[in-house]
């Protein structure tokens, strides 16, 4: 058998890219909670290449941070000022020295191009011993494209750029994807003889298709969906792109197990990872590093960033940010977990409650109506409706203890930095600022004081009035003193 031949795949990212109207580069706009660089580098890496290289140019140090992050292991070639994909693959063969096998090209803004287009791209170029191997497709409106031009048995001739095709090579519905794969026999001597005489300017790397097939070498073709090789060019292009690989992410945790109730109001990142039977409810986004063990319930109207939910715990209409979330464990309805909170499994955070950098025991509840910042909330307490941890003294951020086996009244504020020992009661509308031992009661001592007849001799003539005379048997007199 003959030996496999090495490869390289090189990205192209060095464009401008006008059309987005964005500071950002165009291949650094996100998709699925990653750059759209990142999931062409995702794709390379996949086949295991024996080099990987990037062209970069504009915006150069921004797209090589991005590179550096998601591909370190990543070849940064520099592109000059001559412009077009021609001279971009030409610096980086060059930069590749003298490398043999077979380089693979690749676009840094067509995300979605993986293993159904390159597996049998890769399959036709050896067995058919071709010196180039291209992607083609037939959208609906190839305007805009490079034509695939076919001689009279259907082999690829040459590939005319749209601005310089004529009304009849215009008419035809196949066109040239920018996926392709060329064997380096005299690569490097084709691109440098490439030269700008089109309506671009620039030195097109479909040029060299045509040199090659000049000079009798096999040129192939691979047929795919447009799907596969849609590229992004305006916000919308990016919009489409994103519902795109968020349907196919949706459909692989489907088929791994998860159950999705409204697929086409869910997203989900494509670095998140969901065990078997986790249920995932109309109108929920998990992004970025989310994860969820098996049979937890996610949603509705659930947005998680980063966050970890622990097996069979309940997620019901919550804005969770870097937060843990235990086994068994419930949150929400409405409920919003800042930075920092841990809640541990069998806990509850519930309704209209705000949490930052906080840590809740397990089986501690904070039910309801409640903000806790900055404070570690032991086992098995309970902090009553309304309570306050008072966290900033206006210049600093303190913390505030609570013990195990805790009950709190409701209508409580915590004033840190303050600790609450195991076992304590507190009483309803205690304002606490001093440590309160374990097992004590702590309250705001403050005699209730009752002012018989206020109503009555304040507000004369009321409803309220009226009703107090009838409820406590006296007859309210009108003005004129008449009962």
């Amino acid at each position: 058998m003959t030996p496999t031949p090495p490869l390289a795949v090189v990205v192209l990212a060095a464009g401008r890219g006008t059309r987005m109207r964005s500071a950002r580069p165009k291949v650094l706009h996100e998709l699925a909670g990653l750059p759209m660089l990142a999931h062409v580098l995702r794709t390379a890496q996949g086949l295991e290449p024996a080099h990987l290289a990037v062209v970069v140019r504009h915006e150069r140090d921004a797209v090589a941070a991005a590179v550096a992050e998601h591909a370190p292991e990543a070849l940064l070639v520099d592109q000059d000022e001559v412009a077009g994909t021609g001279r971009a693959l030409e610096v980086a063969v060059q930069a590749l020295g003298g490398f043999e096998g077979d380089v693979l090209v690749l676009s840094g803004d067509v995300p979605g191009t993986g293993a159904p287009t390159l597996d049998p791209l890769l399959r036709a170029h050896r067995e058919g011993g071709h010196s180039v191997t291209i992607v083609t497709a037939r959208p609906a409106d190839p305007s805009g494209y490079g034509r695939v031009i076919r001689d009279g048995q259907g082999l690829v001739e040459r590939i005319v750029e749209h601005r310089d095709a004529s009304d009849a090579q215009r008419a035809v519905d196949e066109i040239n994807a920018g996926v392709y794969l060329f064997r380096t026999d005299g690569l490097a001597a084709r691109l440098a003889a490439l030269s700008g005489g089109n309506a671009q300017g620039e030195r097109y790397l479909t040029d060299v298709v045509a040199a090659l097939r000049t000079e009798g070498h096999r040129v192939g073709a691979v047929e795919t969906s447009v799907d596969q090789v849609a590229g992004v060019n305006d916000r919308a292009q990016l919009a489409a792109a994103a519902r795109r690989m968020n349907d196919a992410i949706v459909l692989r945790h489907q088929l791994a197990g998860v159950t999705v109730l409204d697929p086409l109001t869910t997203w989900i990142d494509a670095t998140v990872t969901l065990a078997e039977d986790v249920e995932v409810r109309a109108n929920t986004q998990l992004l970025r590093a989310t994860t969820a063990g098996a049979g937890a319930v996610i949603g509705p109207d659930t947005t998680l960033v980063d966050c970890e939910v622990g097996e069979r715990a309940r997620v019901n209409r919550t804005d969770g940010t870097l937060a843990v979330i235990g086994a068994e464990a419930q949150v929400g309805p409405f409920a919003y977990l800042r930075a920092g909170t841990v809640l541990h499994a069998g806990g509850k955070i519930g309704t209209f409650v705000e949490t930052k950098n906080a840590e809740i025991g397990a089986g501690s509840k904070v039910p309801h109506l409640s903000y806790i910042g900055d404070t570690v909330v032991g086992e098995r307490s309970n902090i009553g409706a309304n309570t306050i941890t008072a966290n900033y003294d206006g210049v600093h951020k303190h913390r505030t203890v609570v013990g195990s086996a805790v009950r709190t009244g409701s209508h409580n504020v915590f004033v840190a930095p303050v600790v609450i020992g195991d076992g304590v009661y507190t009483g309803a509308g205690t304002v606490v600022r001093k440590d309160v031992p374990p097992g004590a009661l702590a309250l705001n001592v403050a005699p209730q004081r009752n002012i018989q007849g206020w109503v009555e001799t304040n507000r004369p003539g009321t409803d309220a009035a009226r009703t107090a005379a009838a409820a406590s048997g006296t007859a309210e007199q009108d003005e004129d003193g008449d009962a």
